[in-house]
């Protein structure tokens, strides 16, 4: 188990049960909505990030992969913004009461 984690081994692991959950989910299941892309390739980008600092890649690699997995996730809540109407913006009691308070 040990030599699982160390040899960065565990990474691939999780990206197998990753992409079998997208096809299960996605293809099998029918239920594409319920597994946004963007979501995933998010971290699916952590992952591969991760993967490449396990192995010793260069540094750019492990930067690019951050990167890439940033884009994705403002891609995500760009879409999550949008699928959400005006009245899900509106903060809630908690931030309002927060508000008020600054403003005394």
């Amino acid at each position: 188990m040990e030599t699982l984690f160390t040899s960065g081994r565990v990474v691939d692991l999780v990206i197998a049960v990753l992409l079998l959950e997208v096809v299960l989910v996605r293809g099998v299941l029918g239920r594409g909505d319920a597994l946004p892309l963007a979501t995933v390739a998010s971290g699916m980008c952590l992952l591969l990030a991760w993967r490449a600092a396990s192995s010793g890649a260069d540094w750019r690699w492990i930067g690019l992969w951050l990167s890439s997995a940033g884009a994705a996730h403002a891609v995500d809540l760009r879409m999550r913004w949008q699928r959400t109407g005006p009245a899900a913006r509106r903060p809630g009691p908690a931030l309002r009461m927060l508000r008020a308070r600054r403003t005394r």
